[in-house]
């Protein structure tokens, strides 16, 4: 797996784009800026550190799938661990076998660092080779989604 990372200043506080981003006043925040990776992409479950979180969106088909994953860590308006350890199939969960290795224990961290009203989201992020590309020109569309929602 390689790690990839990327920023952005967004002219809000630490506060306001946390929320933002992780949908806490409302899951409609989280859902536009996701949308970049897919149109239907949600969450279900919590942010508290510990808890299991699913990463869902629909196919073309309508089938659900995303991800299995675990909050590692989440302190408020200044850095979240998302940990993923299986793909959800419709409604089951897998968390074994050929696809879930090349990426389990995979990490997704979040850090918000503010100076003067400004705050710089830093992405982290552990991917395999084929999906490269595919971050590469998302995460930036992804990230100024949420600089657009977070300054509003």
């Amino acid at each position: 797996m390689k790690k990839i990372q990327y920023h952005i200043n967004i002219n809000a506080s630490a506060e306001q784009v946390y929320n933002t981003m992780l949908g806490m006043d409302s899951i409609e925040t989280y859902e536009q800026w996701t949308a970049e990776f897919n149109p239907t992409s949600t969450y279900e479950g919590s942010w508290e550190k510990g808890a299991k979180i699913h990463f869902v969106g629909t196919d073309e088909n309508g089938k659900k799938g995303g991800m299995v994953s675990e909050i590692a860590d989440n302190v408020p308006f200044r850095f979240v661990s998302i940990r993923h350890y299986g793909i959800l199939d419709g409604e089951n969960e897998i968390t074994e076998g050929p696809e879930v290795e090349k990426w389990a224990g995979g990490l997704e961290n979040y850090s918000f660092h503010e100076n003067n009203g400004m705050t710089t989201v830093t992405v982290e992020s552990d991917v395999t080779e084929d999906y490269l590309d595919y971050f590469d020109t998302t995460w930036p569309k992804a990230l100024n989604k949420l600089k657009e929602l977070s300054e509003e």
